[in-house]
This record gives C-alpha cells, structure tokens and sequence, in this order.
C-alpha cells in the first residue's frame, strides 16, 4: 500500500506521524492532505528501510527521532525542522547512530512536499563524464544536507551510474530523485530507445530506493510544432531526447504511452511521480508560451492518472520567467493539475546575469515560494557539476527564498527564528546571534575579520556611533532589553572561528590583504577616507 492509498482509506502510517512532527501539524492534516493530492511524501520503501537496494526485512527499527528540533530555543510550537542551523544539521550528519539502515549507512527521514506546509528546497547534484566521482557525489550530497536541502537529485551521466546513485542513497536522509531516461542512453543513441529499456531501468532504480522519478511524459508529439517560435527551444535534457525520439519514429511520446506500465512499477515500490516539464521555457522570451502551457495541461492529465494508479505526483515547473509572472503561473498550475504540489527551477527573473544565476533565480523562488510553490529546485553559479562550495552557494540562496516564503505566507513558527534572531541582536548578544544564525560560522567569522571581542557595538559604527547600543541604553524604547536574550558578559573575546570560518578569512585576505588582522584599507592604518578610497581602488586592480 502507498501512502497516497493509506490516505484515501483513512490509515496514518509513521510516515504521516513524522512529517506532521516536523511541521508542527496534526497527523489527521498531513493525511488528509496526502489523500487530497496536495501533499506527497516521497518515500521508496527500500530507502525507509535503508535495505541498500534490497527487499527490506521485517525486523529491523523504523522509528524516528522522538521529536523535530527547530532553531535553538524554538518553543514547542515552532520547532520547524526547516528552521534548524547548519551546526545543528552537521551534528545530525556526522552522527553515525542516526537513522541507521539495515543494510546501508543511513535511511529516509520522512519529508512532506505541499504549499500547505513549509517550503522545501532540492539540489542538484551529479558526476558527469568529464568531472567528479561516486565519491565526491557523497560529499556534496552531504554538503547539500549540511546546509539545508529537503531533497535531492541525481543528476548524473557519467561513470558508473548504478553504483553511484547507489551510493547516494545509501548515505542520505533526505528523498532522493532521479531522471531515468539519463541512464537509459547510455552507450545507445536515443532513436534506439526501445519500451522495453525504458520499463526495466524503471525497474531498476525503483528497486535501488529511489524516492521520486522526473518523467517526462507530458511532451507530446503534438506539441513540437508550438515551439518553432522560440528564442531557445527545448531547453529540458529529457524534454529534448524524447523530442528528437518522437520525430525520428514518427510516434508518440514513448513515456506517455507507457505511463500506465510506468505507474505500476512506481506503486510497487511507492515512488512518486515528478512530473516532467519538458517543454519549459529557457529565457524570458519564451515564458509561459503556447508550448509551456499546452504540456502544463497534459501534466493535469497525468496527475489524475497517476492518482488513479495509487501513485503520488507532484509538477515540475518553468525555469525562466519574469517577475510579473510568477504569482499567475503558480495558479494556473493549481487549477489546471488539481494542486498537485509544484515544483519549480528558480525561476529565474532575468538572463543578463550569467554568473549570479543562483541570485537571479533565487528573487524568483522567494516569489514563487510566496504564491505558492511547494519546492525550489537551487540554481548554481555552476550548476550541478560544481564543487561543493557551489552546492554550499545554491542551497543558502533557496533556504533564503523558502524562508522568506514561509514568513510571507504565514506559515507558524517560521519566524519566530526571525523574531529570535532579532532580540539577540537587539541586546548585542553576539554569541546568541551566532547560535541562531543559520551559518553562524560564516556569521563569526565576518565578525571576528575586524572585531575579535564580543562587545556593545559593532564594527561597522564603533562604540560612539552604534544606534543600538544606544537603543537599548533610550529607557522609553523596549530595544534590547528582553531579559532572556541578554549576554553573560559587556564585553568578551571571541571564541574563534572553525576551519570553514579560516578557510573564509584566507580567501576574503587574499583578495584584500589584511595588515596586523585588519584589512589594508581599515581606519586605524589609513585614517584619512579619501586616502582609503584609494587604496581599496589599487588592491582591486588585476
């Protein structure tokens, strides 16, 4: 039985019970939403039983952690476990006793996807025939945990991909995702793409642990000729192959003929369903064209079908859209795919900003996470075949936008992290601050870079100028004065910062030399401004 079929028969499985603790709901609400369609728990069996690929067994430990922490000190009310900081998920991480699997080296914690509850956010990971390795993989998907991604995909198309998607699995807490029809190409064209490849590597994933699988099978042959108009074209990978697919045998979308076999399988297993968007636009010009709509409305279909099957489904959506768009695009996708949770790519708002995608599409998942979208899949400076400080870069700039998503649209308890935050700052509780902060490592490290003593200002004003250091002495102004949030000390040295914090300070040093731990250009070695100015504009020519 799937989780979608124990919904719709009233059952709620464990699985319901921890993500309704994570989300600080009732199980009674996750499962009603599970049945309604508008929430889906990716959640293969093998990968909650961490069976490395094998049929799980009957007696090993399925239980959860007995509570979700949120943000340190979160009341019991907001322990949001989208709020908890990158110390608290790395203790998690390097813990080898939690969430142990059977036959693997960690099992699925239990995530919910649907606008109903919190944001959640993807990364994209994946070695590709020219960079990385199963084992470099690992450590970015450990890096993507550390720093806050819900899910993730792999995305890879070199190597040994069995064994590192394997691998992937077999080491993460979080769902994962793949794109079958990669594997499926592999050492063969995609004209010799035959039914039966495309129903046994179904098979063989699903039964490695996958979670949740991007098909792609709202393209339809009936479609292609919608795109002629475009600036870009088919920008999709699966979108494409099945494109040339279809107009090299003059057939139907072969994933679409197949969806009732595809559906199947995934039952088998309960793998849900991410529905492809193969035909999304890839600049601004071609946004919510006749194309990208027409497949949206074969994706309504398909959600329906799946359903039909047992099979829980959720949308894929467009990747470049104007800011101006993005609210009425989550709607459109509510009604026309009965609010099959949405799952977008940024979008990105502008394509004059090579380089800063991550930013560019960042602006437009915090407006998509506002109207209504239950997943942002991260963008990256170098998108999926980056270095772990690029999947460092693309998850905090989606934790960022699923946040301030989450305040927007209300969601309780999300910013009472913020209202934390606020009252630690407000009484220059600088160790609190850092403790609360979501990289409180970066956070300090900043700090420490010109001020290595935790006192009552900051740098940036000093002592005489700090408006909050004067706030909190105004007696008529409540600015600092909650007693729980005071520090232990006026003034105290700096506990230092780790080796992430170093690593920071050598790279900001070597960009702006430092003299004596300040940098160059600081007042207490340059105090004239005009003078400042100018050294700032000589250390940054090449």
């Amino acid at each position: 039985m799937t989780q979608l079929e124990a919904a719709r028969t009233g059952l709620i499985t464990a699985e319901m019970r921890r993500v309704a603790q994570r989300e600080c709901v009732t199980p009674e609400f996750v499962r009603d939403e599970v049945a309604r369609g508008r929430l889906v728990i990716p959640a293969n069996k093998r990968h909650l039983a961490g069976s490395g690929g094998q049929a799980p067994s009957d007696g090993h430990d399925r239980s959860y952690p007995a509570v979700a922490v949120g943000h340190p000190g979160a009341g019991a009310d907001a322990r949001l476990w989208v709020n908890q900081t990158v110390a608290q998920r790395w203790a998690v991480i390097r813990d080898p006793n939690v969430l142990r699997g059977e036959g693997a080296p960690r099992r699925l914690d239990p995530t919910g996807i649907g606008r109903m509850i919190t944001t959640k956010i993807n990364a994209n990971i994946g070695a590709s025939p020219v960079s990385s390795s199963t084992a470099e993989e690992v450590e970015k998907l450990e890096w993507a945990q550390k720093y806050g991604a819900d899910t993730l995909m792999d995305l890879s198309t070199g190597g040994d991909l069995a064994a590192c998607r394997q691998a992937i699995i077999d080491h993460a807490t979080i769902p994962i995702g793949t794109v079958p029809i990669y594997s499926m190409i592999v050492g063969r064209a995609i004209e010799d793409l035959t039914y039966d490849v495309i129903l046994k590597e179904i098979e063989r994933q699903a039964a490695q642990g996958v979670d949740y699988f991007t098909i792609h099978a709202g393209v339809l042959r009936e479609h292609l000729p919608l795109v002629g108009p475009r600036v870009t074209g088919i920008v999709s990978r699966g979108g494409s192959l099945l494109a040339k697919w279809m107009l090299h045998h003059g057939r139907q979308n072969p994933m679409y003929d197949l969806f009732d076999e595809i559906s199947a399988i995934m039952r088998q297993y309960d793998v849900t369903y991410s529905l492809g968007d193969g035909l999304r636009p890839g600049c601004l010009a071609d946004a919510s064209d006749a194309a990208q709509l027409a497949e949206l409305r074969t994706l309504g279909e398909l959600v329906q079908r799946a359903r039909a099957a047992g099979v829980q489904a959720m949308v894929e959506g467009p990747g470049h859209v104007p800011l101006d768009q993005i609210a009425w695009n989550m709607r459109l996708e509510q009604e026309l795919c009965d609010d099959g949770p949405f799952y977008v790519l940024g979008p990105l708002v502008t394509d004059a900003f090579p380089g800063y995608d991550h930013i560019t599409s960042a602006i437009g998942a915090t407006e998509a996470a506002r109207a209504g979208a239950a997943m942002l899949c991260y963008v990256t400076p170098k998108e999926h075949v980056g270095l772990p400080r690029d999947v460092k870069a693309g998850c905090i700039a989606y934790k960022i936008a699923a946040h301030a998503g989450d305040v927007a649209r209300g969601i309780h308890g999300a910013r009472a992290w913020d209202d934390d935050l606020s009252r630690a700052r407000a009484a220059l509780n600088w160790p609190r601050q850092f403790e609360l902060a979501f990289d409180g490592e970066t956070a300090r490290a900043l700090h420490d870079e010109d001020l290595e003593v935790d006192t009552d200002f900051c740098a940036m004003c000093g002592h005489g100028w700090c408006s909050m250091r004067i706030s909190k002495e105004i007696q008529a102004f409540a600015s600092g004065k909650d007693a729980g949030f005071q520090p232990e000390r006026r003034a105290q040295r700096s506990p230092g910062v780790g080796e992430e914090g170093r690593e920071l300070l050598r790279q900001r040093g070597a960009a702006l030399p430092v003299i004596e731990g300040k940098h160059a250009c600081h007042s207490d070695h340059v105090p004239d401004a005009e003078r400042a100015r100018a050294v700032q504009a000589a250390l940054a020519k090449p």
